[in-house]
């Protein structure tokens, strides 16, 4: 152990070699449910220096842990057992020009979202992937976990916008993958290979990415529904009458809504009326031409007419806009400011996002009476982050976190969906996916872990356990 530190210390200097208390900040992850005390962080600045890490630690036999913005809530980020090297991107994070013509562009894993949306601005395109931790999730990070976020259904996951990329292999090799071409049948999609990986198959250091046209015009609206059926079913007229230019169409509960007005300073909610459900519909467009508000105001008409709206408006400002979107953003703080929570991430069919929620709701008060349910996600791709807090009165869960979460698992496989949706599985769905996941599946992931990582020293005990 100490001559893999010095020989660390060495090739990567004071700023890319950290030990001991200076590691802190990288030794828990953002639930603070994983992670123990790691031998160092490697903070390299080049993917040579990439490569030189890896290869110096398997000539060591001591596991590498790839980390982004540590934004992750499956605990894949972070050391499994103690002696581990932590290897973040952070210093590795420019950004090409973008290309116009092929709309793309060439990026170092390292470079945080919100930076990433910020260096398209002006420039006609944008990169079409939003979530709620943008401002420190890293672009290794997001390939790692497949991301998806709040435009999934329209733009695809991270898989999806991933042309190309360059990754270091487990022996050291460097692969590089940089073709920027959206037709490359040339074999296996290995690019894909490493999306949703998490980091046990091999360490991205560059990608280029897909970007899309940034939209002039947005219709945003917010919506109130007297339940989750009704948001069901006037989404799938939106869609029929709009799709082509829906860009978001995110649900929350008043559940969720209580409790984000209740502790996120600064939040309204601008409706007369509220419902069992709410929705937030964003279209949006590059041509001047399009009635974006005269599309989304008689579809609104339509619902309230059919009884599935209760009330709605919308946006006429970005300001209102912004205070839209930040009711449906604020849906995991105002849950975590309210004490204990459990938190899955469920996906169904659409068409039973409706049927997920009652019945699970029913699942949920059987074991355990009073458990608080706050649903809220991504109606148009059936993302489900189905969140719990105790019952009034009570500290915790009273030991039925576990059951909670099998019987919710189970519940979303009989209805052809996943427990799995957009957060991975990491440390911490690995007893769900042994008990739930095909012998056959899980086995063939084990299978390609052991070919292209024989040592097991990438991230081990996440995905494959």
């Amino acid at each position: 152990m100490q001559r893999l530190a010095d020989r660390l210390a060495r090739s990567l200097g004071p700023k890319g070699w950290l030990t001991g208390p200076d590691t802190r900040p990288w030794g828990r992850d953002w639930l603070d449910r994983y992670g123990e005390p790691p031998l160092g962080v490697a903070r390299p600045a080049s993917t040579a220096e990439v490569a030189e890490v890896v290869r110096a630690c398997a000539a060591a036999g001591v596991p590498v842990v790839p980390q982004g913005g540590n934004t992750g809530l499956c605990g894949a980020a972070v050391v499994g057992s103690a002696g581990g090297v932590i290897l973040s991107l952070a210093r590795m994070a420019a950004m090409g020009r973008p290309d116009p013509a092929g709309a793309r562009l060439e990026v170092e894993a390292g470079l945080v979202l919100a930076r990433l949306h910020a260096g398209l601005d002006g420039t006609g395109l944008m990169f079409p992937l939003h979530l709620g931790a943008e401002g420190s999730a890293q672009i290794g990070g997001l390939i790692g976990t497949n991301a998806g976020g709040s435009h999934a259904f329209r733009y695809g996951m991270m898989q999806d916008l991933v042309l190309g990329l360059e990754v270091v292999l487990a022996d050291g090799t460097i692969w590089n993958g940089l073709r920027g071409v959206q037709k490359d049948n040339a074999g296996y999609q290995l690019r894909r290979l490493f999306c949703g990986a998490e980091g046990t198959l091999g360490i991205v250091t560059r990608a280029i990415l897909k970007l899309a046209p940034a939209p002039a015009r947005r219709a945003t609206a917010l919506l109130a529904l007297p339940d989750m059926a009704a948001a069901v079913a006037f989404g799938a007229h939106l869609r029929a009458e709009a799709g082509e230019f829906l860009t978001g169409l995110e649900f929350f509960s008043e559940t969720g809504l209580a409790l984000a007005l209740k502790h996120v300073p600064g939040l309204a909610y601008p409706l007369a009326s509220r419902g069992g459900a709410c929705l937030l519909v964003e279209a949006a467009c590059r041509s001047d031409r399009v009635p974006l508000d005269d599309i989304i105001s008689a579809v609104l008409e339509w619902g309230m007419e059919d009884g599935l709206v209760q009330d709605g408006a919308l946006a006429a400002t970005e300001a209102q806009r912004a205070a839209f979107w930040r009711l449906r953003e604020e849906q995991p703080e105002g849950q975590r400011r309210e004490g204990a929570q459990l938190k899955h991430d469920i996906s169904v069919p659409v068409d039973r996002v409706a049927d997920f929620i009652a019945d699970g709701g029913r699942l949920c008060e059987g074991l355990l009476p009073g458990v608080r349910i706050n649903p809220f996600g991504h109606l148009a791709d059936g993302n489900i982050h189905y969140n719990l807090s105790p019952p009034e009165g009570a500290a915790d869960f009273a030991g039925r976190g576990e059951d909670i979460g099998l019987a919710l698992a189970r519940l979303a496989g009989d209805m052809g969906g996943s427990f799995a949706a957009e957060h991975g599985l990491g440390r911490a769905k690995i007893t769900l996916a042994n008990a739930l996941r095909p012998a056959v599946e899980r086995d063939m992931m084990r299978q390609l872990k052991a070919a292209l990582d024989p040592q097991g020293i990438l991230n081990p005990g996440v995905i494959t356990g």
